[in-house]
């Protein structure tokens, strides 16, 4: 009879561990797969390549001649039997088809894959009357409210009215006006336009 109770008692316990057991959250990893801002591939056929970015370049079976390669300030790459290849101004699908067709005079079949692994080449600049002054690193479709906002705010004494955006067009300067305080208030979501590499936004 008390074997019985034994067991009994045992049951009891374990049904008692199972209910109070914590509520296991599921893993993000298995539930979703988040791209990084920060690489580009083949696949993303919009980001053209510019100077000092920093590439990966993968030819299958080919390891001499993969791995990372920086973008010189001419716009050209260098790699081993191509020795000089012009990527700023290209897309990742653009660049890997253009190294596939050199490589054919060297390798049956190459297979070629491009991916920027540091966007450096995507910046803009905030200088005047805010807390951080630099350079910006453009990994999205990033505003001037949220440079701004990365950069610390504008600072007490800046005048917020007079905010605007130097750009570079058709080889002149154009001057875009910002008035922060118009734009947080939801008066004119029109000046809260999305910064250009090469964009720098000026607060007196």
């Amino acid at each position: 009879m008390s074997r019985v109770l034994l067991l009994l008692l045992l049951m009891v316990i374990q049904a008692s561990a199972q209910n109070s057991a914590p509520y296991a959250e599921p893993s993000l990893a298995t539930t979703s797969t988040v791209k990084s801002p920060t690489s580009i591939s083949t696949e993303d056929s919009e980001y053209v390549i510019g100077p000092e970015d920093v590439l990966q370049i993968n030819v299958w079976k080919e390891a001499d001649i993969s791995g990372p390669v920086p973008v010189r300030p001419d716009g050209k790459i260098s790699l081993p039997l191509l020795s000089d290849v012009q990527a700023a101004g290209l897309t990742p699908q653009h660049l890997a088809t253009d190294i596939t067709e050199r490589l054919k005079h060297f390798i049956t079949d190459p297979r070629v894959t491009v991916i920027v692994t540091a966007m450096n080449s995507r910046r803009a600049y905030i200088m005047g009357q805010v807390t951080r002054q630099g350079a910006i690193l453009l990994v999205s479709n990033l505003t001037v409210l949220q440079a701004l906002s990365a950069a610390g705010g504008p600072a007490q004494f800046a005048n917020t009215k007079k905010i605007y955006i130097l750009r570079t067009e058709g080889g002149k300067q154009v001057k875009i006006p910002f008035n922060y305080a118009s734009v947080i208030k939801g008066k004119t979501p029109e000046q809260n336009i999305n910064l250009k590499p090469g964009d720098t936004i000026v607060v007196p």
